[in-house]
Protein backbone atom coordinates (compact mmCIF):
# COMPACT_ATOMS: atom_id res chain seq x y z
CA UNK A 1 0.00 0.00 0.00
CA UNK A 2 1.41 2.83 -0.99
CA UNK A 3 2.01 6.31 1.20
CA UNK A 4 0.88 8.42 -1.56
CA UNK A 5 -2.34 6.94 -2.20
CA UNK A 6 -4.84 9.30 -3.58
CA UNK A 7 -7.88 7.34 -2.60
CA UNK A 8 -7.51 6.98 1.29
CA UNK A 9 -10.44 6.65 4.37
CA UNK A 10 -10.77 5.63 7.39
CA UNK A 11 -12.24 1.72 7.69
CA UNK A 12 -15.33 0.53 8.87
CA UNK A 13 -16.37 -2.35 9.47
CA UNK A 14 -19.90 -1.85 7.98
CA UNK A 15 -22.96 -3.85 10.67
CA UNK A 16 -24.93 -5.22 7.75
CA UNK A 17 -22.06 -6.91 6.19
CA UNK A 18 -20.04 -8.32 9.30
CA UNK A 19 -20.31 -11.44 11.21
CA UNK A 20 -22.49 -11.26 14.21
CA UNK A 21 -19.57 -12.00 16.79
CA UNK A 22 -17.06 -8.91 14.95
CA UNK A 23 -17.76 -5.59 16.30
CA UNK A 24 -18.96 -2.88 14.31
CA UNK A 25 -17.73 0.59 13.13
CA UNK A 26 -14.59 2.05 12.80
CA UNK A 27 -11.52 -0.33 13.00
CA UNK A 28 -8.69 0.53 15.16
CA UNK A 29 -5.35 -0.61 13.75
CA UNK A 30 -3.05 -2.37 15.85
CA UNK A 31 -0.59 0.41 16.81
CA UNK A 32 -3.80 1.99 18.47
CA UNK A 33 -4.93 4.93 15.44
CA UNK A 34 -7.28 4.33 12.75
CA UNK A 35 -7.10 1.88 10.34
CA UNK A 36 -7.27 2.83 7.05
CA UNK A 37 -8.10 1.52 3.51
CA UNK A 38 -6.53 2.77 0.34
CA UNK A 39 -7.30 2.81 -3.67
CA UNK A 40 -9.88 0.51 -4.85
CA UNK A 41 -10.83 -0.69 -1.16
CA UNK A 42 -11.52 2.81 -0.31
CA UNK A 43 -13.71 3.11 -2.92
CA UNK A 44 -15.36 -0.38 -2.70
CA UNK A 45 -15.95 0.97 0.78
CA UNK A 46 -17.56 4.06 -0.34
CA UNK A 47 -19.79 2.31 -2.42
CA UNK A 48 -21.15 -0.01 0.35
CA UNK A 49 -22.03 3.36 2.50
CA UNK A 50 -23.46 5.05 -0.25
CA UNK A 51 -25.59 2.26 -0.84
CA UNK A 52 -26.82 1.51 2.23
CA UNK A 53 -27.29 5.58 3.60
CA UNK A 54 -31.30 6.04 3.39
CA UNK A 55 -31.21 10.18 1.91
CA UNK A 56 -31.52 12.27 4.78
CA UNK A 57 -29.53 10.26 7.05
CA UNK A 58 -26.61 12.80 6.61
CA UNK A 59 -26.89 15.85 8.25
CA UNK A 60 -24.98 18.15 5.90
CA UNK A 61 -25.58 16.04 3.12
CA UNK A 62 -29.46 15.34 3.13
CA UNK A 63 -29.38 14.52 -0.21
CA UNK A 64 -26.66 11.68 0.07
CA UNK A 65 -27.25 7.93 -0.11
CA UNK A 66 -29.59 5.57 -2.27
CA UNK A 67 -33.15 5.58 -2.53
CA UNK A 68 -33.57 1.77 -1.97
CA UNK A 69 -35.68 1.90 1.52
CA UNK A 70 -38.40 2.79 -1.56
CA UNK A 71 -38.55 -0.88 -2.57
CA UNK A 72 -39.86 -1.65 1.41
CA UNK A 73 -43.06 -4.03 1.18
CA UNK A 74 -42.91 -4.44 -3.00
CA UNK A 75 -43.00 -7.37 -4.70
CA UNK A 76 -40.46 -9.48 -5.60
CA UNK A 77 -41.10 -8.64 -9.28
CA UNK A 78 -39.07 -7.20 -12.42
CA UNK A 79 -40.57 -3.89 -11.89
CA UNK A 80 -39.05 -3.59 -8.18
CA UNK A 81 -35.66 -5.40 -9.70
CA UNK A 82 -35.90 -2.25 -12.65
CA UNK A 83 -36.34 0.03 -9.32
CA UNK A 84 -33.90 -0.98 -7.23
CA UNK A 85 -31.01 -0.99 -10.85
CA UNK A 86 -32.46 2.96 -11.34
CA UNK A 87 -32.03 3.51 -7.76
CA UNK A 88 -28.36 2.49 -7.61
CA UNK A 89 -27.33 3.89 -10.84
CA UNK A 90 -28.75 6.99 -9.78
CA UNK A 91 -26.84 7.24 -6.73
CA UNK A 92 -23.45 5.88 -7.98
CA UNK A 93 -23.73 8.56 -11.01
CA UNK A 94 -24.51 11.00 -8.17
CA UNK A 95 -22.12 10.60 -5.57
CA UNK A 96 -19.45 8.27 -6.65
CA UNK A 97 -17.94 9.63 -10.18
CA UNK A 98 -14.86 7.41 -9.21
CA UNK A 99 -16.00 4.59 -10.67
CA UNK A 100 -17.12 3.29 -14.17
CA UNK A 101 -20.20 1.10 -14.18
CA UNK A 102 -19.51 -1.75 -15.81
CA UNK A 103 -22.87 -3.95 -15.26
CA UNK A 104 -25.09 -3.57 -12.85
CA UNK A 105 -28.35 -6.09 -12.40
CA UNK A 106 -30.86 -7.52 -9.76
CA UNK A 107 -33.17 -10.30 -9.55
CA UNK A 108 -34.92 -12.82 -6.86
CA UNK A 109 -32.91 -13.95 -4.34
CA UNK A 110 -33.23 -17.75 -4.89
CA UNK A 111 -32.75 -19.06 -1.23
CA UNK A 112 -35.10 -15.41 0.15
CA UNK A 113 -37.66 -14.81 -1.53
CA UNK A 114 -38.16 -11.35 0.51
CA UNK A 115 -34.64 -9.94 -0.66
CA UNK A 116 -33.48 -8.70 -3.81
CA UNK A 117 -29.49 -9.43 -5.25
CA UNK A 118 -28.03 -6.37 -6.60
CA UNK A 119 -24.98 -7.13 -8.84
CA UNK A 120 -22.65 -4.19 -9.62
CA UNK A 121 -19.51 -4.72 -11.84
CA UNK A 122 -17.83 -1.58 -11.96
CA UNK A 123 -14.16 -0.16 -12.94
CA UNK A 124 -12.19 2.32 -10.79
CA UNK A 125 -11.32 5.35 -13.42
CA UNK A 126 -7.77 6.07 -10.98
CA UNK A 127 -6.33 2.62 -11.09
CA UNK A 128 -8.74 0.69 -13.67
CA UNK A 129 -9.11 -2.10 -10.95
CA UNK A 130 -12.14 -3.76 -11.81
CA UNK A 131 -14.39 -5.47 -9.00
CA UNK A 132 -17.71 -6.86 -8.77
CA UNK A 133 -20.37 -6.11 -5.25
CA UNK A 134 -23.73 -8.03 -4.49
CA UNK A 135 -25.07 -7.07 -2.60
CA UNK A 136 -28.46 -8.37 -0.81
CA UNK A 137 -31.32 -6.09 -0.50
CA UNK A 138 -34.16 -6.91 2.07
CA UNK A 139 -37.64 -5.87 0.31
CA UNK A 140 -39.64 -6.23 4.01
CA UNK A 141 -37.83 -4.64 6.95
CA UNK A 142 -36.42 -6.56 9.89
Amino acid sequence: MSSLARYRAWSFAHPDFQPADQPAGLEIAAGGGVRMVSEDLSVRQAILLLLTTIPGERVMRPDYGCSLDKLAFMPNDATTHGLAIHFVRQALERWERRIEILKLDAGSNPDDPTRIDIVLDYRVRRTLGRDRLLFGYPLVAG
